[in-house]
């Protein structure tokens, strides 16, 4: 059996955004939080690696923003915590 790495590297993205909607829809993260940014920042990122793979460059521009969104709320986050 053969292991498709590309379809674990998609699949991991997506359950990381997943998680992080999840748990901002359940109120166990705000969405201020430095850990629902870093989450949603790891999952968009995987997801435009595996965008490369397949090709698919709606994909890819759709998580480039939002993975840049999230890195610009991880920045804020950060320096909103050394203040």
């Amino acid at each position: 059996m053969e292991i498709d790495f590309n379809l674990i590297i998609g699949f991991t993205g997506m359950m990381l955004i997943l998680i992080a909607f999840l748990m901002n829809q359940t109120h166990k993260w705000s969405e201020d939080s430095l850990i629902y940014d870093s989450v949603n920042f790891l999952g968009s990122a995987l997801l435009c690696f595996y965008a490369l793979m397949i090709n698919s460059y709606p994909f890819l521009f759709l998580n480039t923003v939002w993975a840049l969104f999230s890195l610009k709320d991880i920045i804020k986050d950060l320096n909103s915590s050394r203040n």
